[in-house]
Formats: structure tokens, sequence, C-alpha cells
């Protein structure tokens, strides 16, 4: 067990003096974590208490609002220690969140299964739910609230009340356990080169990375590992396609066998989940989760996929023929596998609009992109950025920015942080150290963080990004202005704090703008000439987004129908779970099954994220964000009108309100799957 020095001043138990009372991640040592959890549980414990045992009738302002604002304390401890165990972690860090994690699904049980706190909770819904008295927030507020002490348990017996604990403290260390092996099999695997012969066909820029990751390894030649700014253009131009077969089958086996092996990890997780869901009255764990999304139920999940799956498949259908074609003419005489998808998909979009991800790298350096990005937002929104230089930093990658609006109010503290390192999960996502509020006066803005995994610089090349990273980039935007724009009373409705299904348009719609030439004009300068970006280029660019895009949308609705498969399942899993995940996406399936590969097993958005029997989400804010763009492409895309009309209805007001309801406020009418697929070209 870890522990700290009683004599030593815990950080993150004091008050933080630090410019907008960021973190102060230089005094924060890995030992002050585990008495900092047990000493703000045990305050945040006695709050609630005092509010379980107030006399007094019970009332939205002394149970709700009271609520609320307990355990502030244990919020930014999480808020820190979880967004470190993401972006920096070690083994020390595992450690203690094994220890913290149960610590933590108890304080949470005992929050919900308090049954004094329930009743008054009960008793103000009972009282006040019809009542004109509350706005519109504060009802929300409250009916959140009851959802999630019924979600969690606070109807049911003593018996399943005992049950529902030891299976929440399960899936609660399972779930990190997950997510620890799936980074642990990522950084054990690298491919070492040193045969010169193997790296034909790779870009100059990707061998330098690869040279210089072997140099940090003290290794000569070349390494390359399973971060995707490394094999992802391996597997798009290397000429050796055994060298390709090779990392393909790594990076889709990720945590399969071994010590780290997650398969029966996914499977208990899948069980669990049901077990939970029928204590709390449903049939499967998806029909409880999807109750308080925009789709509501099931039959409405799946009868978007198989619309999109109609319009798709026959569409990735003749485009993989075409590439079948392609091949054959290049001299390949064997059958197209995964691992050649990307390497003749790669050259056919070359061959056919004169365009690969090294024609466009010059003219996305990092630098030119962010700033490019922050131009965006003020032309849309009216936000400026200034780099801080005194605002602690927890690696030297990342950098902060102070946020202000165009009067000048501050807004945010938004951290960049964009690498691959060993320390940090792959992907890239949004998340905040603290979250906006103004309860009773008190204005709490927001810290929010960008965290990538994008190309790095080298000893000859600055950081330049591939169409991809750039498009990555937009879309974590979005979610960063969904924070930073947040003008909301409650923490807990704050922000991104919204539907599930939700979260992803302000994130896609921002996606978008990557295709506009009048955005793409403003920072797409050659890194070094500095010549502007091209028209004929960007004409390449727009001609090309829907290249393949019968497949990749295959793709997306391929992981989509596996978590609905887990968690519509109204009986346990005993099946193999190979052989499950092949029956689950036999209809999405469209290139051939290898042996040993397993989504599942890496699928951190539904086995560690917050995305179980909800990944279709990413395809219904499609439909929104096409929708909704579609407004920007009429009006001007830097319409100050729209956009001030997106950010007062749809940014500004995270959870307050029915997401459906934000969203008719701003478009007018209901959104349309006909904008995506004429967007798409499937239609």
């Amino acid at each position: 067990m870890i522990s700290c020095n009683i004599n030593e001043t815990n950080p993150l138990l004091t008050d933080w003096n630090t410019p907008f009372q960021t973190p102060p991640f230089g005094q924060i040592k890995n030992e002050h974590y585990l008495p900092a959890f047990k000493t703000a549980i045990k305050n945040a414990e006695a709050e609630i208490d005092a509010i379980a045992e107030n006399n007094e009738n019970p009332t939205f302002e002394n149970t709700v609002v009271a609520l609320e604002l307990a355990g502030k304390q244990l919020k930014r401890i999480s808020a820190v220690f979880f967004n470190m165990e993401e972006a920096e972690t070690n083994d020390t860090l595992q450690t203690v969140a094994r220890e913290v994690s149960p610590l933590l699904t108890k304080f949470g049980n005992d929050l919900y299964l308090n049954e004094k706190l329930f009743a008054k909770i009960r008793e103000v819904k009972k009282n006040t739910s019809d009542s004109s008295d509350l706005t519109g927030e504060q009802k929300m507020l409250l009916e959140e609230t009851y959802s999630n002490f019924v979600g969690n348990g606070a109807n049911l017996s003593e018996t399943d009340k005992k049950q529902f604990r030891e299976i929440s403290e399960q899936l609660a260390l399972l779930t990190l356990t997950f997510g620890q092996n799936v980074l642990a099999a990522t950084n054990s695997y690298t491919l070492h080169i040193t045969d010169e012969q193997d790296i034909r066909g790779l870009p100059e820029g990707i061998v330098d990375a690869a040279r210089e990751e072997a140099k940090s390894r003290n290794l000569d030649g070349l390494l390359f590992t399973l971060h995707q700014p490394s094999c992802m253009p391996f597997l798009k131009y290397a000429d050796n396609r055994e060298l390709r077969e090779k990392i393909y089958r790594a990076y889709n086996s990720k945590a399969t066998s071994g010590e780290k092996s997650n398969t029966d990890i996914v499977k208990q997780i899948a069980n669990l989940r049901l077990q939970m869901a029928n204590l709390l009255g449903y049939k499967s764990y998806a029909e409880f989760s999807l109750k308080r999304t925009m789709a509501k139920n099931i039959k409405s999940v799946n009868n978007l996929l198989d619309s999109l799956i109609a319009a798709a498949k026959p569409v990735a259908e003749k485009e993989l023929e075409t590439i079948r074609k392609f091949a054959e003419s290049q001299g390949a005489n064997f059958r197209i596998m995964p691992w050649d998808l990307s390497y003749y998909s790669e050259k056919l979009k070359a061959s056919k609009y004169n365009l690969d991800d090294e024609t466009t790298r010059p003219y996305f350096r990092l630098e030119n992109v962010v700033e490019g990005v922050f131009k965006l937002s003020n032309i849309l929104y009216g936000l400026n950025y200034e780099l801080q230089t005194d605002i602690p930093l927890y690696h030297p990658d990342v950098r902060a920015y102070k946020v202000t609006a165009e009067d000048g109010r501050f807004l945010a503290v938004l951290y960049l942080d964009f690498f691959p390192r060993e320390g940090k999960s792959g992907g890239a996502w949004m998340t905040n150290f603290r979250e906006q509020s103004n309860v009773n006066g008190e204005e709490q803005r927001p810290v929010v963080s960008l965290v990538c995994n994008f190309t790095k610089p080298t000893e000859s090349k600055p950081s330049l990004l591939t169409f991809y990273e750039v498009e990555t980039f937009l879309h974590e935007f979005g979610h960063g202005l969904h924070g930073i724009l947040s003008e909301i009373t409650y923490e807990s409705l704050s922000g991104t704090n919204v539907y599930r299904d939700f979260v992803e348009l302000p994130s896609q719609l921002m996606e978008n703008f990557c295709v506009e030439k009048d955005f793409l004009d403003i920072f797409a300068r050659h890194y070094r000439t500095g010549e502007k970006i091209p028209a004929e280029l960007v004409g390449r660019i727009v001609e090309s987004r829907n290249f393949m895009e019968g497949y990749a949308t295959v793709r997306q609705l391929n992981f989509g129908r596996l978590d609905m498969a887990y968690h519509t399942r109204e009986i346990p899993l005993e099946q193999d779970i190979f052989d499950f995940e092949k029956d689950a996406t036999k209809e999405t399936s469209v290139l051939p099954a290898v042996d040993g590969d397993l989504i599942s097993s890496s699928f951190a958005h539904v086995f560690s994220g917050g995305y179980a029997a909800g990944y279709y989400s990413y395809k219904w804010s499609e439909v929104l964000d096409a929708d909704a763009f579609s407004v920007f492409k009429q009006n001007g895309i830097f319409d100050k009108a729209t956009a001030e009309s997106f950010k007062n209805n749809i940014l500004a007001k995270g959870g307050s309100e029915d997401p459906m309801q934000l969203y008719l406020r701003f478009r007018k009418q209901e959104p349309s799957i006909e904008a995506l697929l004429i967007r798409s070209g499937l239609k």
C-alpha cells in the first residue's frame, strides 16, 4: 500500500494558489493520491449524512442542490487522478487505481442506497414535480437526481441492494483492469526493423519517426509500435506485405492472450451488466441504458443501424471490388486481406485523385492547425486564446491557454496534449479537470483538456498532421467548445454532461469545416515555403472526401452492431468470445475473416468507457451534424447569426433541457437521415 507522510502537506487537500486554481502538478506526488481520496471520501460522507439527517422538511435547495454541492473536494481529486491515469500513468498510479476503485464504488453505493436520503429526494419530487416555482434547469436536475438514484438501485429490496453492491464493485474493477490491459498490450509490442529493404514505400517522415523511436530505446534501425501514428502509416505505405500482416495481426489481437488478456473480462462485464439490468427490472442492459437517450429504446437504435447498413453495404462491396481489381492491375496475385486494404486503397486514392497523406501533410503543420482552429472559434464565437507560461503542466509536451470571450471575460483554461507516449492511452479525447457551474452567484469556469496521439516532430521536421488528424483535432475541439461555452447553473448538467447520443453533435459538426476552402485558407500553408494550400489541392480533398465512405460507414456500423449484440442479450453469455463476435458481426463483415482477430478485447469505448449500448451514437450524431451543418452551408460557414444560435441553443445549454428540444430550437425541424446519406455519397 502507498502511504503519505502525515507531516507533509497534501496539495490535493489544500487550496490551489495557482493561476485560475489549476492543478499544481509540480507539487502532486503519486503517494498523495490514496490518502487524499480517503480524506475526501470521509468528508463527502459527512456532507451527505448532514443532508440525510436534516430535520427540516426536504426542499429542492436543502436536498437536491445540497447534494449537488456535496463532495466537491472528492470530485476535484478524482478529476486530477483519473485524467492522469489516462494521459500520464505509470505502474504506481495503476496500483493506486486498483486500491481506490473499491473505495469509490462503496462510496457511490452508500450514496445511492441511502434510504433516508432517497426518501427526501422522492418527497421533493412528489411535492415539486408540477411546481412552477422551479426553472426548467432545476426540474431537469431534480429529474436526473431521482433517476440516478433509481438507476443505481435505490428502489431495490435489501437483498437485491446487497447483490447490486457486489455487481457494481466487480464491474468497477473489471472495467479498470480492461483499460489497463489494453494500454499494456499496446506498449508491449514493437516491430524492430534493421534491414532498409523492409521499409520500402514508407514516407520519409514516418521513417524518421521510427528511427527516432528506436534511438530513444537505445536500438539501431527503426522501431514501429501499435500507437496509431506509427502502425497506421505502416499499413498504408509499407511495400513488405509480410510485415504489414505482422503488425496488423498484432494490432487486431491486442489483449487476447497471456496475463493481460481481456477475453474473459469482456464476458464477465457483459454478464454483470445483464445481472444489474435484471435487478433493476429490465430484460437487457440496453433496455435499461437507452431509457435516458434520444433513441429511447432498442428498436430505434436497430432501425437506425438497419437503414444505414442497407444504404452503405452495397456501396462498400462495390468499393472493395474496385480495390481488388486495382490490386490485380498492380500485380497482386493473391486474395486481398485486411492488411492489404489500406495499402491498395491509398494507392488507388493517389491514382484517382493524385492525393495521399504525404501530399497534404506539408500544409498541416501542427502549430498552424492549432492557430487555424483557434481562429475559426474566434470567427464563430468570438473566443480568444493566450498561451500561459505560469500554469503548472503534467508533462513537457502539454500547453495551457487562457480562453476569453469577445468582451474579455474569462471563460476557461484549455490544455492541449498532442503526442503519444507509453503512459498515455491510445486515441483522442476531451476531458475536464474542472467543470462549469454558477450556483448562488459563485461562478466556476471550466478547465478543459484535449488529449490526442498525433504525429510527433522529428529532428528534421515539425509535427505534420495527416488530414485525418486535422479532422480528429476539430472533433475534440468541438467537445472542448461544449465545455468552454457552457453557461449552466449546476455542474452535473453543464458542458458535455448530456445524453450520450447527443454529446457527439458539437464535435462532429466541427469536422465539416475540414473540407471548406475558406477555412483551410486561414491556416493551411506549406511549412517550408509558406505557400497557401492550392485551390486545386483543396478541390481534390473535397472530391476525395467520400472515397471508401461505404466501407468506413460499414466499419462503424460493425462496432455498433457488436456493442448492441453484447448488451441486448437477455441470457448470460457463455459462448466463446471469438465465435460470439464473429456471429454478431456477420452482417457487417465485408473483408475475409482472420483467425485471431478480436475487436472486443480492446473495445475500450464499450468495456472501459461510457459507450456500452451506445456506440450507435456516433452514427446518430452524424445524422444530427449533417443536418445541422446544412444550416451553416445555407447561410455561410462563418455566419455569425447561425453560430450564435448554435452556441445559445446547443453549446451553452449542456444537459439543462431535453436534447431534442434544444436541437429543434436551433434547427426548427427534426433531424433527417437524408442529409447524412447525401453528404456521404450513399444516396
